[in-house]
């Protein structure tokens, strides 16, 4: 018997393919073993920063909102960063997922975070996005670092 499958369209400009995956492949990916492959990549992007010279100063918090993956430090200026791991690029490339509603949501994540630690007003922020691509056979991921991924979304001028 064939395995069933099911529809993928990705959500880039432009996107006029539509993929079909095999059912296996969105099974295998559930759960704790969609987590723990995330965190597989989060660590692999902190490295990475880290040989970029940022200082990675909290990972994965979390609130009421949601969960930023990794903040740095790079000189004076508050990094956020959102890390997206795929293991290929079947669905779409990992940076395509951070859509405009994913942008609002790490916008308002980082106020409350620069609200609690007195930093408002008084460093500047970026987001950064770290795409990584780890084939089930690599040892070692493709990592794509997006500087200055998108400006804050929904709080004009509070991130100056």
């Amino acid at each position: 018997m064939a395995p069933t499958s099911f529809l993928a369209v990705t959500e880039h400009e432009g996107a006029d393919d539509v993929r079909w995956l095999p059912e296996w492949f969105h099974r295998r990916w559930t759960g704790a073993a969609r987590r723990a492959f995330g965190e597989r990549g989060e660590r692999a992007a902190a490295k990475f920063l880290k040989r970029q010279g940022l200082r990675v100063i909290a990972r994965q918090q979390r609130s009421r909102l949601g969960e930023i993956d990794l903040i740095a430090l790079e000189g004076d200026r508050v990094v956020f960063v959102e890390v997206k791991t795929r293991r290929s690029d079947v669905a779409g490339r990992p940076d395509e997922a951070v859509t405009r509603t994913k942008q609002k949501r790490l916008t308002r994540l980082a106020l409350g975070y620069l609200k609690r630690r007195g930093w408002l007003g008084k460093k500047s922020a970026r987001f950064d996005v770290v795409a990584v691509t780890w084939p089930q056979a690599e040892k070692t991921p493709e990592i794509v670092h997006y500087r200055n991924a998108f400006e804050p979304v929904g709080v004009d001028g509070m991130f100056s």
